[in-house]
């Protein structure tokens, strides 16, 4: 502002000079003199105004101290309202998203003793998600598939006929703590199954109950109470979980996850909990209170040691995992365990991998309806080698063959290969 005055001063003065004729001498000195004060004035507020910017600055900090609190409360809570008004302001169609997999496989079934066995079959799931609030999220999922509550395959036949579809999931998920989740309902296999198989669980089983996951990204530890039976009328069985572990970086591109966990399924004296009266899936049974009822010979008090390591050999990602389980309630077939490696990784378009792993899950070692439906004929009392290798066509779609070379009936063993050709797809 000074500056432009006294521009504007000095474009007079030349104005003055060139009209010399028309302005008088008198005139020029007291336009001179109206300047000066003019300037002097203008100096004066600007040492004023620099006074009063060092008195604020000054007492800015007491008079912080004494508001923060204030401060940051008004902050969060504006920043709460702002979340809610956004979330209020979003559309329906804004805060739900479809997302699911489709799954065409051809499978051969070689069985010592028995006429080989060729099927097709299908697997279809779709999920629907909703997010309530910034914290709350639910969702309602469908498969195909019976009842079966480790498969959702569907054989195909009847001549086209329709196919059943159930109800897959059904659960909330709250994560309005840190580092925090708390599900319900018919929920996600959360627990952690290294590399993704199916020692203990299943991946298609969807326990029904309660979870809590509290994860930091290097400490983790998750709960899980799932009822096997929710109605006392018929007889309530409950069962819970608890695994712990620790995520580690080891080197520039090495990352190891290794963890413990116990889970208790009081089911002794009981009758199978899906099924047949005879099916077991590979667990002893004894014969029960009432003729010709058959019930569960043990409980099974598991402790299982988990891990998995990741780096890169050359350009590729290899993983090394490890399985082992013990079930503290019986002396003898009470052992599972597998180890295996993976070389690649299929998930972008051309994108590949090849896996490998040995398994060995002895009769009473583990619940034998909840794990893996494909190694043996499902259940315990089963060991053998798998081998498997997956090419993606596309981000969404890729091709998977595996071959399993099993033994059923450890006692007694019988040989039972299976190949498995997979189309997988998927949306969201």
């Amino acid at each position: 502002m000074k500056n432009l005055i006294a521009l504007l001063g000095l474009c007079l003065l030349i104005f003055s000079t060139t009209a010399i004729a028309q302005v008088s001498e008198d005139e020029i000195k007291l336009l001179r003199q109206q300047m000066e004060v003019l300037t002097r004035r203008l100096d004066e507020l600007e040492k004023q105004n620099h006074q009063l910017a060092q008195s604020a600055q000054l007492s800015k900090p007491q008079s912080m101290a004494g508001t923060q609190e204030i401060v940051d409360a008004k902050v969060d809570g504006a920043v709460t309202v702002k979340a809610d008004e956004k979330m209020a302001a979003a559309s329906w169609a804004d805060r739900i998203r479809w997302k699911g997999d489709f799954r065409y496989r051809y499978e051969n079934i070689a069985f010592e003793n028995k006429d080989g066995r060729n099927r097709s079959r299908i697997r279809a799931r779709t999920n629907l998600e909703a997010i309530l609030t910034p914290t709350l999220q639910v969702g309602i999922g469908l498969a195909t598939g019976g009842d079966d509550p480790v498969s959702s395959n569907q054989t195909i036949g009847g001549g086209g006929s329709s196919k059943d579809i159930k109800l897959d999931l059904a659960y909330f998920d709250w994560y309005g703590l840190d580092n925090s989740h708390i599900v319900g309902g018919k929920v996600k296999n959360f627990l952690i199954r290294p590399a993704g198989k199916g020692l203990m669980w299943d991946s298609d089983w969807r326990p029904e109950g309660l979870g809590a996951i509290w994860d930091n990204d290097t400490f983790f530890v998750q709960g899980l109470g799932t009822w096997l039976q929710g109605d006392s009328d018929l007889g309530t069985e409950f069962a819970w979980a608890v695994q712990t572990g620790l995520k580690l970086e080891v080197g520039e591109t090495g990352y190891l996850l290794f963890g413990a966990g116990y889970s208790v399924f009081d089911i002794a004296g009981r009758t199978p909990l899906f099924g047949l009266p005879q099916d077991f899936y590979g667990n002893s049974f004894v014969p029960g209170p009432v003729e010709n009822e058959f019930v569960f010979a043990y409980n099974y008090h598991n402790i299982e040691f988990f891990a998995e390591y990741t780096f890169e050999l050359g350009t590729k990602p290899v993983m090394l995992f490890a399985d082992y389980t013990i079930n503290q309630d019986v002396d003898v077939d009470d052992t599972g365990y597998l180890f295996g490696a993976r070389y690649g990784s299929a998930g972008k378009k051309g994108t590949w991998d090849i896996t490998y792993f040995y398994e060995k899950l002895e009769a009473d070692a583990v619940v034998g309806l909840l794990t893996d439906s494909d190694f043996g004929i499902g259940g315990t009392d089963a060991k053998g080698h798998v081998f498997s290798g997956t090419y993606a066509f596309h981000d969404n779609w890729n091709f998977r063959a595996s071959y399993l070379i099993n033994q059923v009936y450890l006692d007694n063993p019988r040989d039972i290969d299976r190949l498995q050709l997979n189309l997988n797809f998927k949306f969201q």
